[in-house]
């Protein structure tokens, strides 16, 4: 989408280029121009009337020339924030753009014989270690002891929690144990429980008196967060023993193999190293709005003394779904404001039927806006104003609408690797970066998902290929995950909007079914509340493209369907499966209904 003002030669330049490439590509590019007949009415719609402050890019929000052009999902004649996927930027931005969709791309390497650029190391060198990880994480952790079992003798982690704008701050191991993955697991399953207990008990002859049951945020606070520190425990006495060195310090290049570090007294020294890898990870994007620094974000939410109360949680994302998740079923007032569509990235389908489930189990929707204003009110509480104008009164607002990686002070510029200007990322090829002996794993990773296991895998075959001798790559493909949200939903593959794009919706066969899990079926509360599960297939190959499924334990149902996947899995395969009954994961080997077939996906008895 181009938009700009009709005698602005400029704007005139962008539509060429970019009509050009929809001429030479038309199944990848489709150009819709905007043209307003004067520069008054153009800025009139961009500025005075905010478009472009409806734009997630914050470099949208300070844009005032022409062009304005940014990529969407439709090609509507009128412009919609909602379908904004990236903000491009105006004509320089834009010729860059096209440049860019015209390089070549890089062919893919076959794997087991992937060559990395030579980054001139020798094991007699004279630097203090053989490898440095800058970053505890889980992929960090696991790169560096895999480094030792490989043959490297002298391997040091860097860990250095910076405080959260809300003086959140943690042990080793990263974002998955401290601030992620295992505290947010933990409370999810706190609401299952409860969920259990209010829905089910009854139904199963199990008696609970006339009261709910109650829930103390306090006690669930102190044991999830004693958990965590037997992990950070657990993990600084596991690097001790496989002979890597833990360095409590805040590291920043100085050149390509030494490092200033600085420990928590402000107390700088150098070290050098013969290859660095960074593993920084990511931190969660600040609300940029009026009162924005009242919120607090996942850094957080995990470690709050007291419970949230009433809560507002900013932001689509799976970490505001999930967190609004738990705090409604453990019995909070919970809103999530929605500023386009939730889980973008996901496939459609699922993800509306997931924001369709919440709405029944009490978390409440506000559409299509944004907090424009938080400030405070009645002592501690903040009144939210909204970008259409509406209030409400919250005791905690809750921001997740996207993460940063955490390279900004990290001395980039001056080892020559560049960092993108909008996430922080870092490009590389194989993890290596432009500068050959410095490597990048995880969330810091340009196009890589941010995703636990996946950093933890890229460290093991990182380490391998580098003190190993291992030339086997990294492989990112076919890469299951679950959204903890109140109904789960496992994924691996295509969404069905990316098969269509990629395969064509002719070319595909899309199965379904729906399903109620034996679990709920005398639950009369659930009565009305159903799984579904989804294959996407190549027609022509039969191979399995996709496979989605909601429903309990949709991480536990999905995770061996992701190792068939990496194989080649078959819709035959698929049909050709013994399922194991009653269990809500043999719905997946017994789908026969395709949606081109218009009949009923709904499933019989046994």
């Amino acid at each position: 989408h181009i938009a700009g003002w009709a005698t602005c030669g400029f704007y005139k330049r962008g539509v060429s280029v970019l009509s050009s490439l929809s001429i030479l590509f038309p199944t990848r590019i489709k150009v819709v121009e905007h043209e307003y007949a004067s520069r008054e009415e153009y800025r009139s719609w961009l500025i005075e009337k905010g478009f472009r402050d409806e734009v997630q890019d914050s470099r949208a929000h300070s844009h005032t020339s022409s062009p304005f052009v940014w990529t969407a999902k439709r090609a509507t004649a009128k412009p919609l924030s909602k379908d904004v996927i990236d903000f491009v930027g105006g004509c320089d931005d834009t010729m860059e753009f096209c440049r860019k969709f015209c390089e070549p791309k890089a062919v893919e390497e076959d794997v087991g014989g992937v060559t990395m650029v030579d980054d001139g190391y020798s094991p007699d060198h004279e630097f203090d270690y053989d490898l440095v990880v800058i970053g505890g994480g889980s992929g960090g952790l696991a790169a560096s002891k895999e480094a030792v079992k490989q043959g490297a003798t002298k391997v040091a982690v860097l860990d250095f929690v910076k405080p959260s704008p809300k003086g959140s701050t943690w042990g080793l191991g990263g974002t998955c144990v401290n601030v992620g993955c295992i505290p947010k697991k933990m409370m999810h399953n706190a609401a299952i429980i409860k969920e259990t207990i209010e829905a089910d008990s009854a139904a199963f002859g199990l008696s609970t008196g006339e009261s709910k049951a109650t829930h103390s945020w306090e006690n669930m606070r102190t044991n999830v967060q004693n958990h965590i520190k037997g992990l950070n425990f657990k993990y600084r006495v596991n690097l001790r023993e496989n002979s890597v060195t833990y360095l409590n310090k805040l590291g920043t290049f100085k050149d390509q193999h030494t490092l200033t570090v600085v420990d928590k007294k402000g107390r700088a020294s150098e070290i050098t190293a013969a290859r660095f890898l960074v593993a920084v990870g990511g931190r969660p994007t600040t609300l940029d709005c009026e009162g924005g620094e009242l919120a607090i974000s996942s850094d957080d939410i995990f470690s709050l003394e007291k419970s949230p109360g009433k809560t507002l949680c900013v932001g689509a994302s799976y970490i505001s779904l999930e967190c609004a998740g738990f705090l409604a079923g453990l019995g909070y007032d919970t809103t999530v404001a929605v500023r386009s569509i939730l889980l973008r990235g996901f496939d459609r389908e699922c993800a509306d039927k997931i924001g369709s489930y919440m709405e029944d189990h009490g978390v409440k929707f506000k559409n299509e806006v944004v907090p424009k204003k938080l400030e405070k009110v009645d002592g501690e509480r903040i009144k939210v104003t909204f970008s259409d104008s509406s209030e409400d009164i919250y005791d905690t607002v809750l921001v997740a609408i996207g993460r940063s990686a955490d390279t900004e002070k990290l001395g980039l510029e001056n080892v020559g690797v560049k960092a993108s200007p909008r996430n922080g990322k870092i490009a590389t090829v194989h993890e290596q970066t432009e500068c050959p002996n410095i490597y990048a794993i995880g969330d810091v990773m340009e196009n890589c998902p941010e995703l636990t296991p996946v950093a933890i895998q890229a460290g093991l075959s990182l380490s391998r290929r580098l003190f190993g001798g291992s030339k086997e790559p990294m492989d990112y493909k076919n890469i299951c995950t679950t959204v903890f949200t109140p109904i789960e939903y496992g994924t691996v593959g295509y969404a069905e909007e990316e098969a269509v794009e990629k395969f064509g919706k002719d070319n595909i066969e899309i199965y379904h079914k729906s399903f109620i899990p034996l679990e709920w079926s005398i639950s009369e509360s659930r009565s009305h509340s159903e799984g579904f599960s989804k294959v996407i297939v190549d027609k022509s190959s039969d191979k399995v493209l996709g496979i989605h499924f909601l429903g309990p334990n949709a991480g536990e149902v999905m995770q061996g369907f992701g190792a068939a996947m990496k194989k080649g899995l078959t819709f035959k395969d698929l049909e050709d499966t013994v399922g194991i009954h009653p269990t809500i994961a043999e719905e997946i080997v017994t789908m026969a209904v395709t949606k081109s077939s218009g009949e009923d996906a709904a499933a019989g008895g046994c």
